[in-house]
C-alpha cells in the first residue's frame, strides 16, 4: 500500500510517499481502507520530535518509532478480527488513533474497535476525518477542564483554528455566550460558526476590553496567562489547549501555584480519545450542531506540503487529506 512515512525527525521534507506492507488484522483489530485523514499540530510535533518530551512519550530518542503519522481517520471497514463485535466489513467509520499507534497517513490502517465509531451517514468522509482530534480537544477542554455552564461568558482564543473553530460551536451547544478572537481576514468564516461576538485581535487588545469572562479557552497561547487576568473573573477558569511550548510549560509547572494565589483556576488540557465522547461528536455532526471548518483538501502525495502549511500557521480551520 501507499503511505506517507518517515525514518528520521525533521521538517516536512522527511515525509516521503512510499510503498509499505499493508497492516494485518489482530483479533481485536479493525482494518480500515482510509478515505480521508487530516493534519494536526500534534503531527508536526511528532514529525520534528519537539519538544523533547514527545520523544520520551512516544519512544525513539534519536530516531522515531512511529514511522507513519496521522491520527484522524475516516474510511470503510475492510476486515475485522475475531473478537470484534461492534463493526463489520463495509461499515463506514471514523475516529482518533492518537492513543493506539497513529498510522492514518496511508491507504490502510488497523485500529482497535474502541477507537472508532460509525460515521454519520449524512456527512462526507472528509468532514468526518476533520473532526476527531480537534473536536476531542475542544470538548474536553471546555467540559472537563473548564466546567462550562449555560449562560457563562466564554472567550475562545484562536477561534479560526482547528480546535478553536470546534470550541466556538461546542460552547454554543452548551448554552454559553461566546466571544471569538481571530484576525480580521478570518472574521467572516468565524462568524459562520455562530459566535455571539467576534474580536479582531489586530485592532483590539482583548485584555483591555473591560469585559469579564467566566472561562477562557486558549487554543493559540502565545501570551502569558497573566495577561488575561484583568478579564478573567475571580473564580473563573483559563484552559490552555494549544500554542507555544513556553506557555505550555508555564502552565504545567506553575499552573497549580498560580491558581492558588490568583483566585482563578489555571490549567492545561491533556486530551484523551474515548468512544463515549466520539459518540457525542458523532451525534453533533449528524445533527449539524457542529461542522468542521475546512481550509483545503489535499491528495495523499501532497500531505507534506499540507503539514508545512499548518506549521506556518497559514490555515483556517482544518486541513484534510483525501486518500
Amino acid at each position: 500500500m501507499k503511505a506517507i512515512a518517515r525514518s528520521k525527525y525533521g521538517s516536512h521534507e522527511v515525509l516521503k510517499l512510499e510503498e509499505v506492507d499493508q497492516p494485518t488484522v489482530s483479533d481485536g483489530g479493525v482494518l480500515i481502507k482510509v478515505h480521508a485523514t487530516a493534519v494536526n499540530a500534534g503531527d508536526w510535533h511528532l514529525m520534528q520530535g519537539t519538544p523533547f518530551i514527545v520523544r520520551l512519550i512516544y519512544g525513539g530518542l534519536r530516531q522515531p518509532k512511529i514511522q507513519i503519522l496521522g491520527c484522524d481517520v475516516a474510511g470503510r471497514v475492510e476486515a475485522v478480527g475475531r473478537d470484534v463485535t461492534q463493526f463489520k466489513p463495509g461499515d463506514e467509520v471514523f475516529g482518533d488513533l492518537s492513543a493506539c499507534g497513529f498510522g492514518a497517513f496511508a491507504e490502510y490502517v488497523c485500529a482497535p474497535e474502541s477507537a472508532l465509531a460509525l460515521k454519520p451517514e449524512n456527512i462526507s468522509f472528509e468532514a468526518a476525518a476533520a473532526a476527531p482530534w480537534a473536536a476531542f480537544a475542544a470538548l474536553q477542554g471546555l467540559r472537563d477542564c473548564g466546567h462550562i455552564q449555560p449562560g457563562q461568558k466564554v472567550l475562545i482564543i484562536g477561534a479560526s483554528g482547528g480546535v478553536g473553530s470546534f470550541a466556538v460551536q461546542i460552547a454554543k451547544s452548551f448554552g454559553a455566550e461566546v466571544t471569538a478572537l481571530c484576525r480580521s481576514k478570518k472574521i467572516d468564516k468565524v462568524r459562520s460558526l455562530g459566535a455571539d461576538y467576534i474580536i479582531d485581535y489586530t485592532q483590539i487588545d482583548v485584555t483591555q476590553s473591560g469585559i469579564d469572562y467566566d472561562l477562557i479557552l486558549d487554543a493559540a497561547a502565545y501570551r502569558s496567562v497573566f495577561d488575561y487576568f484583568p478579564i478573567l473573573k475571580p473564580g473563573g477558569t483559563y484552559v490552555l489547549v494549544g500554542g507555544s511550548i513556553a506557555r505550555l510549560f508555564q502552565i504545567l509547572l506553575l499552573g497549580s501555584l498560580i491558581s492558588k494565589f490568583s483566585r482563578r483556576r489555571v490549567t492545561t488540557l491533556v486530551s484523551t480519545p474515548n468512544q463515549a465522547d466520539l459518540q457525542i461528536l458523532k451525534d453533533w455532526l449528524a445533527s449539524g450542531a457542529i461542522a468542521p471548518l475546512i481550509d483545503q483538501t489535499y491528495a495523499l502525495e501532497d500531505l507534506p506540503f499540507a503539514i508545512h502549511k499548518l506549521e506556518q500557521r497559514q490555515v483556517t480551520g482544518k486541513v484534510v487529506v483525501r486518500v
